[in-house]
């Protein structure tokens, strides 16, 4: 399983709720958040996957997050 179908995995099983870029790397155990930035940077936009400024659902911080949205 290649990180962008464990980044994706993570997102549609939260759905509809946000989640983080910095959860995402700590839930996955990325070694840099870079990974995961990158990975919902190709996500967004494609297959109800969005992203925006909002409260992340597992941090509570209000920052960049993706969700997928509810179909």
């Amino acid at each position: 399983m290649t990180v962008l179908d464990r980044v994706r995995a993570l997102i549609e099983r939260l759905s509809p709720e946000p989640v983080c870029d910095d959860c995402i790397t700590e839930r996955l155990g990325l070694s840099v958040r870079q990974h995961a930035n990158h990975k919902t940077r190709e996500l967004a936009g494609q297959g109800g996957f969005e992203r925006g400024v909002d409260a992340c659902s597992l941090c509570g911080g209000t920052k960049k997050v993706i969700r997928r949205a509810a179909h």
